[in-house]
């Protein structure tokens, strides 16, 4: 500091060492307040990161921008052309409960051997869940697209001849491996996209018009148009054709190297994907828990759907177009409560909403097997694909936000695939036991497995909430 002296005053001057020392103080505070921010962000972080009780979630990061179903003319038509595929499933499987009571009479079978045709379709399961990855990595989406109908097209064309029985269970061998690849394939796909429980409901729920139609369509050509069973198959044939229009135009760009482009692998491991996701833990805990599940779910919904008209017949004394008709009800119940709850499950959290839906699903079993009127029963079996509807979506999404992303296809085609080896084999040991014991045994067989698929289910680790 200075002082110079201006006629009898004096004027004090700050000097530039002064000045600086002023200036570096008001910079260091700012630089303190970043500081402090980025500490408590990364203790955050650290909360948040902890692993105890619940499995990381490597697939919902904050950055990662979620593909849309309408993001594109692209999209638009591939979910759409996924949409009547599901269509295509949900015919196929619905078909044979209102096929079998004439199948029987036709080939004059017991009810072991008719239940043939639910247990020859394992094999075509059992194939896709072990070649779904491998179609994905060198065909991609356009692999499945082109495969998944013509193993639909060529069984249905030999269906519609009437083969000898024998040749008949042989050949929904085909149609399983067709169905186990398109099943995986588009629920992986769709898992991945923006608001998956509600574009999921939208996928099963078509699942359930194919369902819903089939019973309905058929029943009518046979109880009214008194057509043969196997005229059915022309109006499959025409779908499946569709199917092949559709998915192979829709996918045809979606080769091997861009399935490979948009899935990477993470993480440093050596093994090979499926391997990761089935033998390798923690994923392989998660892979089998869902696979279980699907087993359980899928088996309970086609043992269902497939003996209720032969229980309606029998043992609640209904007429031909009325037993069939209940079918059709409660794949109608499927549909709407995939459509509906689908916007309720998402609110609530996958994992308490399906804790919610079984037990009440278990309550109308109860209704439906003690209560020995037909309309009551016919109500039952209605409301219990309502609340059984939302689950194989639910169970889906939950794979989605417990798995990396690399693992879906592997991860959810296996455990679809062995959800759908499901629907072979449970209907199979309905109809084996319903031989010695009556077809009145289908009851007792759900309401186990119901309580068997919640008891899975809350074995599922926590997860967290996708981020988008």
């Amino acid at each position: 500091m200075t002082l110079h002296q201006n006629g009898g005053s004096s004027t004090c001057v700050v000097e530039q060492p002064i000045e600086l020392q002023d200036v570096s103080s008001y910079l260091q505070k700012p630089q303190e307040a970043k500081e402090v921010p980025s500490l408590r962000i990364s203790n955050r972080a650290s909360q948040d990161d902890d692993p105890v009780g619940s499995l990381p979630s490597p697939t919902t990061q904050a950055a990662e921008k979620l593909e849309r179903w309408n993001q594109s003319r692209t999209n638009l038509c591939r979910t759409f052309a996924a949409f009547w595929s599901f269509v295509v499933m949900g015919s196929n499987d619905a078909a044979y409960g209102a096929l079998i009571p004439y199948l029987q009479e036709y080939y004059s079978l017991t009810f072991i051997v008719i239940s043939l045709v639910f247990l020859s379709p394992l094999v075509g399961y059992t194939a896709s869940a072990l070649l779904n990855n491998t179609i994905h990595l060198k065909f991609g989406q356009r692999g499945v697209g082109v495969l998944a109908p013509i193993c639909h097209l060529i069984p249905y064309i030999v269906i519609a001849v009437h083969p000898p029985y024998p040749a008949l269970v042989v050949i929904f061998m085909i149609a399983g491996f067709g169905n186990g690849l398109a099943d995986a394939a588009w629920n992986a796909w769709m898992g991945n996209m923006a608001n998956p429980n509600e574009v999921l409901g939208f996928l099963h729920a078509f699942y359930g018009l194919g369902a819903v139609l089939a019973p309905l369509i058929a029943t009518t050509m046979i109880t009214k148009g008194h057509l043969p069973w196997y005229t059915f198959y022309y109006v499959m044939i025409s779908m499946a054709f569709l199917e092949l229009c559709t998915s192979a135009t829709a996918f045809w760009k979606a080769d091997g190297a861009a399935f490979r482009a948009a899935n990477p692998r993470t993480g440093n491991g050596k093994d090979n994907r499926m391997k990761e996701a089935v033998v390798r833990l923690p994923y392989a805990r998660v892979t089998w828990l869902c696979a279980i599940f699907f087993l359980g779910y899928v088996g309970i919904e086609v043992a269902l759907g497939g003996w209720i008209v032969k229980f309606m017949l029998e043992i609640r004394k209904g007429g031909d177009f009325a037993s069939g008709m209940t079918a059709t009800g409660f794949w109608m119940g499927i549909t709407v409560g995939r459509l509906v709850l689908g916007f309720v499950t998402p609110r609530i959290g996958e994992k308490l909403a399906i804790a919610i839906y079984l037990p009440i699903t278990m309550a109308l079993e109860l209704i439906f097997w003690l209560v020995p009127q037909f309309y009551v029963s016919a109500v039952a079996v209605a409301l219990q694909g309502f609340f059984l509807g939302p689950l194989f979506p639910a169970a889906v999404v939950a794979a989605t936000k417990l798995l990396p992303r690399h693992l879906h296809v592997s991860a959810i085609g296996f455990a679809a695939a062995i959800g759908g080896s499901g629907a072979a084999i449970f209907p199979f040991a309905v109809g084996a036991i319903a031989q010695a014991k009556g077809v009145q045994v289908l009851q007792p067989i759900i309401l186990a497995l119901l309580g068997a698929i919640l008891g899975v289910w809350l074995c599922l680790p926590k997860f967290h909430k996708k981020q988008e």
